[in-house]
């Protein structure tokens, strides 16, 4: 009569190790704490790492030079660009008309309010914060590329327009409901009084 085998436990601490061996030379990571996945009970949570490399928003709020209203203020600006950007192309009449191509698409009303919000954020920052906003949000540059942009090289101007940035984050909030009105004219004339900000 055969013998019947024991079969040897399971090692579950290897069966959910999902952590990435090798990273890239030059990889800026973060750690930041998800939602798990493959969680067995709902609100479990998992250390994931989020790349910041070409995210000038996931940098400053990783160091903590920004707080979580500016921060999904300004996911929510961004948000709303990639909705707005994929509306109707314009017909390029120098293309050869192909049969089965596609016709228009029409505006949606998701792609109608983000534009509608975006015009909004853009009378609230005025022309300069617009300008601002959307090189470092939609564009992805760093405050010295900004600068640079602009023809004003100097660790003087960096302090600027990374505190010009901050402030328009803060209008940001306000315009998506992520903060009070009073908030951000609080961190107005405190910046306007000279006083820093620290956060």
């Amino acid at each position: 009569m055969a013998r019947t085998r024991r079969s040897k436990p399971l090692r579950t601490s290897k069966i959910h190790d999902r952590r990435a061996q090798e990273l890239t030379r030059n990889a800026e990571l973060v750690p930041v704490e998800i939602d798990d996945p493959l969680a067995l009970e709902p609100g479990e949570k998992i250390v994931a790492l989020r790349s910041v490399r070409n995210d000038p928003l996931g940098r400053l709020h990783a160091h903590k030079q920004l707080d979580d209203a500016q921060y999904r203020a300004g996911r929510a600006f961004q948000n709303d660009w990639e909705r707005a950007e994929r509306g109707p192309q314009a017909i390029d009449p120098s293309r050869e008309h192909v049969d089965g191509a596609r016709g228009r698409e029409p505006v949606t009303e998701a792609q109608r309010q983000a534009v509608l919000r975006l015009n909004r954020a853009e009378r609230e920052l005025g022309m300069d914060g617009a300008a601002i906003t959307h090189d470092v949000l939609v564009h992805g540059l760093t405050m010295e590329q900004v600068g640079l942009k602009r023809a004003l090289a100097s660790q003087r101007w960096n302090d600027y327009f990374a505190r010009r940035f901050k402030e328009c984050l803060d209008r940001l909030a306000v315009v998506y409901g992520f903060s009070t009105d009073r908030v951000a004219r609080h961190h107005d004339q405190t910046a306007r009084s000279g006083q820093r900000i620290d956060r």
